[in-house]
């Protein structure tokens, strides 16, 4: 029933014809595309003939999944790179090697996600899920973007969380998570907190490209049962499937619709929605969203390829 299931409800509102697009000739990036909404997405994108590049961690788990979308929609033209987003000087690597070898990139979706258990480090020292879910997002892109600008009908796409950064305010004095009790899902919340934040100030930097992140719903993927297996055991009637979860985000990689939206919107269930609670004090100042965009600056050129 749609009271179980929050997408039924809200899909009533949904226009048909929006999503019965083709992609064919469009060129399309999918971080963590493997499994859950990652791979939905490459699915539906790889059914409308469009050109898929999986970027994922695990090169077995990413090959078996290519081999499904493939024996699945008969479309040959999907790419599998092996890149853990969590290896700094490798995301940088992995971008800036991309646009030479490759003339177009219509659109990048962001949707891999590190929710972490207990606070590790990568190898430059930083704690696994910030390189993961915001400096390997912010180097992905920034590397990408003049590739995506010169393509036709550009567009960034990122996933969001709504529970858990709705109540959390922009914080950068520990972006390392290294001071007090580490909290993982806290954690997380707050790096998609960032991750709205630099979809606003890209959206302001790039005028061409339509960025916009988004919430997926509460989707069942292994993300959820393995970091949050309690509300995952309580919540699993809920649940949205990935199919469910990946709607808006090709809602907005593919439709026209989607673009009649000003870039740099929160969204979900194909719909604006604020990207903070009415309580103001979760709203940053402009100052503090110029200072995170200026320390992960900062952050990534001390790992650039030179």
């Amino acid at each position: 029933s749609s009271c179980r299931n929050p997408y039924l409800a809200a899909s009533k509102h949904f226009v048909e014809k929006d999503l019965e697009v083709s992609a064919a000739g469009r060129v399309f990036m999918i971080t963590g595309a493997n499994s859950g909404i990652g791979k939905a997405t490459a699915l539906a994108i790889a059914k409308r003939g469009g050109t898929v590049h999986m970027v994922c961690r695990n090169k077995d788990k990413a090959e078996e999944a290519r081999a499904d979308i493939v024996k699945e929609t008969g479309n040959k033209e999907v790419y599998v790179h092996v890149l853990d987003l969590s290896e700094t000087k490798k995301v940088w690597e992995f971008a800036e090697g991309f646009k030479k070898k490759y003339k177009t990139l219509n659109v990048l979706v962001n949707n891999a996600g590190a929710i972490m258990n207990q606070r590790e480090v990568n190898a430059e020292g930083l704690e696994k899920s910030f390189a993961t879910n915001v400096l390997g997002v912010f180097i992905l892109t920034k590397s990408l973007i003049p590739l995506i600008e010169k393509s036709l009908d550009p567009r960034v796409v990122s996933h969001g969380v709504l529970w858990g950064m709705l109540v959390q305010k922009l914080r950068i004095g520990n972006l390392q998570s290294d001071r007090g009790r580490f909290d993982g899902t806290m954690v997380y919340a707050q790096h998609k907190r960032q991750q709205v934040v630099l979809t606003e100030q890209w959206a302001k930097a790039h005028p061409t490209i339509h960025f916009s992140v988004m919430h997926p719903g509460w989707v069942d993927t292994p993300t959820v049962a393995n970091a949050m297996p309690d509300f995952h055991r309580s919540m699993k009637a809920s649940l949205r499937s990935p199919e469910q979860g990946a709607d808006t985000v090709l809602w907005l990689a593919l439709s026209e619709a989607a673009t009649k939206n000003p870039s740099g919107r929160f969204y979900q269930d194909r719909r604006v929605v604020p990207a903070h609670l009415p309580l103001a004090w979760t709203h940053s100042s402009p100052l503090e969203e110029q200072k995170l965009m200026a320390l992960l600056e900062d952050m990534a050129k001390t790992f650039q390829p030179h």
